[in-house]
């Protein structure tokens, strides 16, 4: 019953001590016990995620690489998914690729391939790709300037990087950027750090820093059983400069 589906989710996101050795050991500890159930509740969590990637045309034969793409969902809203060559799902907790890869097998998804990896480290076999998503993981990423780093050298001149997830303003964000007051800035990054999501102010300003700005969309969502809440969220999309520093044509 999707009530009780709802509880168990609630017990892991507000009650559960999230423990481990390391991130890896902490992320799947954190999500196996709610995997099934994953992508019903993060549907009315996790919003922005279609527009991203609906907003990302696939190149005809082109790589796509989505870190920390979890149960492999964000998928489903690529347009024309067939026409690329390669998709890599990569992500550090198995119990959601399970969940992956039932999704791949019912699809019948011939060009998807899902790698249980370190998303600060993972380079995919063909070395330059077309796309790089974070679809709400870079909260999730302890070294997450690592992550995007990661990204820009794995993008070829000219790719694409896209990112939604949730964060915070700086005090003084850059001229035309929404300007979160200070109970925002500090009530929303002390809720989500009990479950090891680490809202950011540098993260906008970081991706402006490594990547020439096509779309940058700031809004706020709301939560499931908190009514008159909304949490900030972001929507970005970036071009990988060429070597000479301009926005390549493509």
């Amino acid at each position: 019953m999707a009530w009780f589906s709802d509880l168990q989710i609630l017990y892991h996101l507000l009650l559960k001590p999230i423990r481990g050795r390391d991130h890896a050991e902490r992320m799947e500890r954190f999500y196996q016990g709610q995997a099934a159930a994953y992508d019903r509740f993060r549907q009315r969590l996790l919003h922005g995620r279609r527009q991203l990637f609906e907003a990302i045309s696939a190149p005809f034969g082109g790589v796509w690489v989505d870190l920390g793409g979890g149960t492999a969902a964000n998928l489903e809203w690529i347009p024309r998914l067939d026409r690329l060559g390669k998709v890599y799902v990569v992500d550090l907790s198995s119990s959601l690729l399970d969940v992956a890869r039932r999704r791949v097998e019912e699809h019948g998804w011939t060009n998807v391939e899902l790698v249980q990896a370190d998303a600060t480290t993972f380079q995919p076999a063909e070395g330059q790709v077309d796309v790089v998503t974070f679809s709400y993981s870079l909260t999730m990423i302890p070294d997450w300037f690592a992550a995007v780093d990661n990204a820009w050298a794995m993008l070829g001149p000219g790719g694409t990087i896209g990112v939604v997830d949730f964060y915070v303003s700086r005090k003084y964000p850059l001229e035309g950027m929404v300007r979160h007051g200070w109970l925002a800035r500090w009530f929303w990054p002390t809720w989500f750090a009990s479950d090891n999501v680490f809202l950011s102010p540098d993260h906008v300003p970081y991706l402006h820093r490594r990547f020439n700005a096509l779309r940058l969309i700031e809004s706020r969502a709301p939560i499931p059983y908190l009514p008159f809440a909304r949490v900030p969220n972001y929507i970005f999309i970036g071009q990988k400069r060429s070597p000479n520093g301009k926005p390549a044509i493509r």
